[in-house]
This record gives C-alpha cells, sequence and structure tokens, in this order.
C-alpha cells in the first residue's frame, strides 16, 4: 500500500488539527514598472482616453443612446479610469482608493443613467483599448507584464463598480422601505387620494379599485430579506402590494386580486405573520374606501380573542359580532343594513320566523307551533334568510351573527320611534 503523503493535503489537514492554521495565500507582487514604460503611458494619456470614447461610441448602442450630459459623466468616468491606471501602475493602492478615484466623481450619474451589466460592459471595453496599444506604448519585454496591470486593474475597478452599485441600491431600498411605509400610513388615515397620487406612483402602486388590507403580528424573527421575501409572494397573486410594519403589527395592502383565488391568497400569505390572529378587511371599491377596510381588519384584531376557534386568516366581517360587542360601530351598522334591514324588507314573516328559531332552541317543530304553520314553511322561511343576507341560520356560528343582527337592528329601530 503507498503511504499516506500529509504533505499532499496541507490545507485539509490542517484544517482537521486543532490548533492549527490554513497556510495564508499571498498575492502576487506587482512588478515594478520602469520609467519609460510609465512615461510613455503618461504621455498617452490623451490619446488613450480618446479612442476610448470613440470605441465606446462605436461598440456600445446604449451609449449612443444616452443624453448628452449622460455621456459627458460616463466620459468622464473613462478618462478617470485611464488616467488613475498609470498612478495605480506607478504605485499599485487598495481597492478603496480606486473606488473613491475612479466612481468619485459622478457616482450617482453612473447608477441613474446605466445598468450594472452596462458599466461592466463599459470596463470591458475600456480594457480592450488599453490593451491594444500595449505595443505602442512598451517594449516587447514588458508587454506581459503590462497586459497582466491591466487585467489586475480592471477587476478592482469591477469590484469597486459593483461596490458602488450595492451602496446605491442598499439607499434607495431603505428609501423605499420609509416611503412605502408613509403610504401605507396615509392610506390606512384615510388621505385623500390626490394627495397620495404622486406617494402613491412612486411605490410603483397603479390599482385603483378592489384594494383588500391584511392585518396581523409581526413575526419575532423579521430579517433584512423577509420584506423581499412577502412581496414576492404577493405579486405571484395580486397586481400591488405594499408592506407597512408598525411595531408589532404587520400590515398588508394588496391591489388587484382575483376574487376566485382570494381566500387561497389570504392563505397562503398568512404564514408570513406572527402568532395570533390574522384579518382582512372587506374589499374596497376605490383607494379612498381603503380607510375603511383597514379599520375594519383593525378593528376585527382587536376583538378576534373573543372567537378562539376563528380561522386564520378570519375576514372581518365575519367578526361581526364580536367587534360590536368591543364598541365598533362600523360593525354594527354593517350588521343593521346587511342583514336587518334586507329582513325587514322582504317581508314574508322572515324576521319573525328567523327569531322564534333562535329563542327555541334551533327547533324547526317548536317554531312551526309557535307561529302556527307547517314545519315545511319554517324551512322554506329560514332557506330565504340565508338567500336574502347570505348567512345560515341552520349553521351555528352563522345563526350567532344573525342573532346578534336581530338585537342591534331591533335597538337601531327604537332609536328612530
Amino acid at each position: 500500500m503507498r503511504p499516506f503523503n500529509r504533505g499532499a493535503y496541507p490545507l485539509s489537514m490542517s484544517e482537521d488539527r486543532p490548533g492549527t492554521q490554513a497556510p495564508r495565500i499571498r498575492p502576487a507582487r506587482q512588478p515594478k514598472a520602469s520609467p519609460e514604460t510609465l512615461a510613455r503611458l503618461k504621455n498617452h494619456l490623451g490619446v488613450l482616453s480618446t479612442v476610448a470614447l470613440k470605441h465606446l461610441d462605436q461598440s456600445l448602442p446604449w451609449y449612443r443612446g444616452l443624453r448628452p450630459e449622460e455621456r459627458a459623466a460616463l466620459g468622464l468616468v473613462a478618462q478617470k479610469g485611464i488616467s488613475s491606471f498609470v498612478s495605480w501602475y506607478e504605485r499599485p493602492q487598495s481597492p478603496q482608493w480606486v473606488l473613491n478615484d475612479v466612481f468619485g466623481a459622478a457616482p450617482s450619474e453612473l447608477t441613474r443613467s446605466i445598468s450594472l451589466q452596462k458599466a461592466l460592459q463599459l470596463i470591458r471595453t475600456i480594457v480592450e483599448v488599453v490593451e491594444s496599444q500595449v505595443p505602442d506604448i512598451a517594449p516587447e519585454a514588458e508587454h506581459p507584464q503590462l497586459r497582466e496591470a491591466v487585467l489586475r486593474y480592471s477587476r478592482e475597478v469591477a469590484f469597486a463598480a459593483a461596490d458602488v452599485y450595492a451602496r446605491a441600491a442598499e439607499s434607495r431600498g431603505a428609501w423605499d422601505s420609509r416611503l412605502e411605509a408613509l403610504v401605507v400610513d396615509a392610506v390606512l388615515r384615510g388621505e385623500s387620494p390626490d394627495a397620495l397620487r404622486s406617494r402613491i406612483a412612486a411605490v410603483g402602486w397603479k390599482s385603483q379599485t378592489d384594494i383588500r388590507v391584511m392585518v396581523g403580528t409581526t413575526p419575532e424573527v423579521a430579517g433584512a430579506g423577509f420584506v423581499g421575501d412577502l412581496r414576492r409572494a404577493a405579486v405571484r397573486h395580486t397586481k400591488d402590494c405594499l408592506v407597512g410594519i408598525q411595531g408589532d403589527r404587520l400590515i398588508l395592502m394588496l391591489g388587484g386580486m382575483e376574487e376566485s383565488e382570494s381566500e387561497q391568497v389570504y392563505t397562503r400569505l398568512s404564514e408570513f405573520f406572527g402568532p395570533g390572529p390574522v384579518v382582512y378587511g372587506p374589499p374596497a371599491p376605490t383607494l379612498r374606501d381603503a380607510a375603511a377596510s383597514a379599520h375594519a381588519a383593525f378593528a376585527g384584531i382587536a376583538a378576534a380573542r373573543a372567537w378562539p376557534q376563528a380561522p386564520r386568516p378570519v375576514a372581518a366581517d365575519d367578526l361581526w359580532p364580536e367587534r360590536v360587542m368591543d364598541g365598533d360601530d362600523a360593525a354594527r351598522s354593517s350588521l343593521v343594513n346587511n342583514i336587518y334591514r334586507p329582513l325587514e324588507k322582504a317581508g314574508n314573516g322572515l324576521v319573525e320566523t328567523l327569531a322564534s328559531y333562535l329563542t327555541l332552541g334551533h327547533s324547526l317543530e317548536g317554531t312551526a307551533r309557535e307561529l302556527f304553520v307547517h314545519a315545511n314553511t319554517v324551512r322554506y322561511r329560514l332557506k330565504r334568510v340565508c338567500d336574502v343576507t347570505g348567512w345560515d341560520p341552520l349553521i351555528p356560528r352563522e345563526a350567532f351573527v344573525l342573532q346578534t343582527a336581530l338585537v342591534v337592528g331591533r335597538l337601531d329601530s327604537g332609536k328612530e320611534l
């Protein structure tokens, strides 16, 4: 058997052995440039800049389509990069020096004018131009050294460009998050859509109808990517999404959701909320009415603890009884307008039949005897109650909603007398 050669595996073995460290890889030292080559480089600065700008115009179609001021900003960066290469070739510095020297002139113009991909195309083009001029700048013996220096410098500049774009993206992301939170807060407070127009357009919101609001608790662990993950999950099923985090309260504003998919979407998004109830308000027909939907959702959150068996998520309208008992006037009005008054208007003894059925312990026969009608008549009237209101008195939970509507409806009628 061939003996084990420990020296053939220095890195892995040093990691396995306690008390040892992996060998540090030291970068190759930059060969010192000759004075003649440095002088020729400095003399060729003007030529290199001119050739580079001309090549940019010929090889990059998007560069030709920029506005004059944008072309000037990018030309400044290109010229600064070439001139800084000479200084770097003479005295190699850290990447931070490259970042400040090359992109310090116009970082904001750069990130506004072109994408990171285009910035890298710009760097590649300039590198190609400088490489093509190497035979005219340095003697043949120094060609490999100079080409290697160009490649190493281009690597530093590429990393510097990535850093510029990363910082710009972080800044925009922080600003977008603050603006988004302000827009959500303004919608919840019921600000005029006219006053919101510019701010809501800035965050990319387009929906003007069918606005929905979900409210729940913020998860205990909401990392930096939490909002992004939540937004990506929401936009798979909706056209617009805004996220607001107010302390321990998480607010989700949705627009353009398909009604047929709403229950599945609510269930899917509820997984991103923290423990406790998650309540969604009724669809708001306009952006102006979104505040009412949010109010219903917040009132539902406050009253949800009175219904421990409530599903998660639960509609704010399904919590009408609990919200009324918690002092929510909007829920009281909804019960009267959506249940009691339609039953009164329908006539045919629906209110009396429903009241007797609920009072007599949901007994069809007892209700029939009480009203001196056949049991089938009671069944028919209860079915009419369901048709008129959308709530089925044969289901215990929905019967509770109907009974609460009768109570508040009678109280409301008494106020009118």
